[in-house]
């Protein structure tokens, strides 16, 4: 069965060998009673016994795992497709509908049960609690980036009167009526109210921020498991604080499975994509296939990395091939720094693999 979800409706296709026209049928969005009629009436259709196992596919989207894991508990094999490896046309203007989508899930997924395990990616669906866990960081990032967006509106409306504020912004908001501008005139009035209430949005959520950074060291202190111990673990590395510890472990270490380095790389979005057809031979650059947040970590990463490991093997190669090189350089050479600390980073954790040269440092919580 392949699944096209949408905000109201699903349509459901079901065939059972490549290639058969598929048998479509609509259905509400999470009429899971529905559903399992148009299941059972599709196995006497096709003259197969009630048992007969079921296997469903959708793609990977803002529905999330919920779908799986409701496909799962009706006993049903559920596998969440990667929507970036589903085959396409490569034809200018292609056909779309939600029937033509539908069908061709189910197809790729006749393939990939008779074998086909290239026919496209699965998703690896984290349990309720790991997938729990990685809310913490995701809404400090939400909550940063509005405060940073606040804070970059007040410093540009002051500065629209000749002020230029220094320092953190707490406070702004009772020291409004003793700022004046660059004639010694105090703040138009209606200015300073609008001021005014951006400043409090801007303390409201700095305290947001710091009651759930709080929450969160709580949290790391009194469930002591394995998840945690990586992330305390990653932090005795100088360079690696508790944001960056975090987010790796929760996103990458904590519930993935790497059996090799090419898989990690290649997940994280920071392998090379080689062009080499008949006389062309080119480096079309790094894959780019995680989130940009995740890219933007290791990259910061590496930067800390080679700040505070001066002395390390990767700090070295570093300064050896880009050192003295341009800006550009630099930029290309550090992605490939924080490809290769990734890779240690797992070994590490993994292997207990100190990477080398590397220093320790003292954690406190």
């Amino acid at each position: 069965m392949g699944m096209e979800l949408s905000e109201k409706k699903w349509k459901l296709a079901f065939a059972t060998s490549p290639g058969q026209k598929p048998r479509l049928r609509d259905i509400d969005a999470w009429d899971l009673g529905r559903m399992k009629q148009e299941v059972a009436r599709t196995l006497e259709r096709f003259k197969l016994p009630a048992e007969t196992p079921v296997y469903c596919c959708y793609e990977a989207g803002r529905d999330g795992f919920a779908v799986h894991r409701a496909l799962e508990a009706q006993g049903w094999h559920s596998l969440v497709m990667d929507s970036s490896s589903i085959e396409v046309s490569r034809r200018k203007r292609r056909a779309k509908a939600d029937g033509l989508d539908a069908g061709k899930l189910v197809n790729l997924l006749a393939r990939y049960q008779q074998g086909e395990t290239k026919a496209f990616k699965v998703v690896r669906v984290p349990s309720r609690e790991e997938e729990d866990r990685r809310h913490w960081h995701r809404e400090l990032k939400v909550l940063k980036d509005d405060r940073a967006r606040i804070s970059a509106r007040l410093r540009s409306w002051l500065k629209l009167h000749g002020i230029r504020w220094k320092g953190s912004l707490r406070g702004l908001g009772g020291r409004l009526e003793q700022l004046r501008d660059w004639e010694g005139q105090p703040l138009p009035e209606v200015h300073r109210e609008c001021l005014r209430l951006e400043a409090e949005r801007w303390e409201d959520l700095s305290e947001q921020i710091e009651k759930l950074d709080r929450k969160r060291r709580e949290w790391m202190k009194t469930h002591c498991n394995p998840v945690w111990e990586q992330v305390v673990q990653l932090m005795k590395l100088k360079g690696i604080g508790i944001e960056t510890a975090w987010y790796l472990t929760l996103e990458l270490f904590g519930w993935r499975r790497f059996e090799n380095r090419r898989q990690l790389a290649s997940l994280a979005g920071i392998s090379p994509t080689p062009y080499d057809s008949g006389d062309g031979h080119h480096e079309q650059g790094i894959t780019k296939n995680s989130n940009s947040q995740m890219r933007a970590i290791l990259i910061e990463m590496a930067w800390s990395w080679v700040r505070y490991q001066p002395s390390s093997a990767l700090t070295l190669w570093w300064k050896r091939r880009f050192s003295e090189a341009g800006g550009r350089a630099r930029k290309i050479g550090i992605v490939a720094v924080a490809r290769k600390l990734l890779i240690a980073l797992w070994k590490f954790l993994r292997f207990g693999e100190i990477p080398e040269g590397a220093n320790l440092k003292l954690v406190d919580l």
